[in-house]
């Protein structure tokens, strides 16, 4: 078992580093960390003593004051490297810098320094080290305003409010998912690169980056279809600009119904991908699901009886409930990194319809069990 400690666990990255390392169980083991450790020397030593491998995340990326980024993290590094030094630690230590190392501006300068100081504790104590130099990262939970453009983009446009371009760059991506696939094979593999760059995983203008999003809030916000996507990055930032909507508030959607005297009928999915359809019956009182997906787009669509659709995104307590009636048929897509269920409350069968946008393959699964 690997203990792993993740400093700015509560990040964007460290989000789903943590969320991602916790599905290996049997392999890793996290070590609990508090931000308020850098201050407190004792939790600091504990901390960096229970740990094989450490993954320094914590950073300040914007403030109005440059000065403020620089002393703050270096100042973070230090007391890092003071504490592998009262504690002799041999933890494999592994930081995230960032590709703006090399610009004139005070972010880059101490993201460089940071990593210099861990180098040179990993080469005084023969200990190993590895030294990620980051593309612009992107994908679901990234802050507004602090992570990224591409989630100031996506918070904009999915609550109605207008982006504006200050300069339309050429942006080299990487999605958060692939980055922390990339970090936990740097820990199996032992790595020892102090200047590790991490390759981007796609290129694009801001002004590409806003037109697509845009295409995805008319496309699917605005008429439900789900959107062509025609490369992998499109459907990372399609499921990136998923979790920016107000799920609470925009869930469920009716479905349009075609009312003759034959009966009615119901168009459940308008898909731009290729997908499986499935149905299923739900008896009275019985709950289905109670896993999340961590890549899959996938749709509920109630069209008899009545249901309870939850949602809860991993890692937090709010839970999102949903109720349909297939005498008014609605559906409720899964976001996600939520886990979600669907409960029969009615006291007749249930019938639900499910749209996903790949077959279910049991050598990868993408399907992680755990209750709403």
């Amino acid at each position: 078992m690997i203990r792993v400690g993740i400093t700015g666990k509560s990040g964007f990255i460290g989000y789903h580093l943590c969320q991602t390392i916790n599905l290996f169980k049997e392999e890793f083991a996290l070590v609990e960390f508090e931000k308020n450790f850098f201050n407190e020397q004792l939790k600091l030593d504990a901390f960096v003593s229970s740990c094989d491998v450490i993954i320094h995340l914590a950073a300040l990326n914007r403030h109005n004051e440059p000065e403020v980024i620089y002393e703050t993290n270096v100042s973070l590094v230090n007391n890092l490297v003071k504490a592998l030094e009262r504690t002799e630690s041999k933890a494999h230590l592994i930081i995230s810098s960032s590709t703006q190392e090399e610009r004139e501006n005070l972010y880059g300068k101490s993201k460089k320094e940071g990593r210099k100081l861990l180098s040179n504790w990993a080469k005084q104590n023969n200990g190993r080290f590895s030294g990620l130099i980051i593309p612009n990262v992107f994908g679901p939970f990234g802050q507004p305003y602090y992570n990224s453009v591409v989630a100031t983009f996506c918070h904009q446009i999915a609550n109605g409010e207008t982006p504006k371009i200050d300069v339309d760059g050429d942006l080299k991506l990487i999605y958060v998912g692939d980055l922390v696939e990339k970090i936990i094979q740097i820990i199996r593999d032992s790595d020892n690169t102090h200047e590790l760059f991490i390759p981007n995983t796609a290129e694009a203008k801001v002004s590409e980056i806003l037109v697509k999003l845009k295409y995805f809030q008319n496309t699917y916000q605005e008429t439900g279809e789900i959107p062509a996507l025609n490369n992998d990055f499109e459907f990372k930032l399609f499921n990136t600009y998923r979790c920016y909507m107000d799920i609470a508030s925009y869930f469920p959607r009716k479905f349009v119904q075609h009312l003759d005297a034959r009966g009615g009928f119901v168009e459940i999915a308008r898909q731009g991908i290729p997908g499986q359809t499935s149905f299923s019956t739900t008896l009275p009182e019985v709950t289905r699901g109670n896993h999340y997906h961590t890549r899959k787009i996938e749709r509920f669509a109630v069209i008899k009886g009545k249901a309870l659709i939850q949602l809860r995104r991993i890692g937090t307590d709010d839970i999102h409930e949903f109720y349909l009636d297939g005498d008014y048929p609605a559906y409720v897509d899964m976001p996600i990194w939520y886990t979600h269920n669907i409960k029969n409350i009615g006291d007749d069968t249930l019938y639900t319809i499910f749209w996903i946008n790949e077959p279910f393959d049991p050598n990868n699964p993408d399907t992680y069990f755990e209750i709403v």
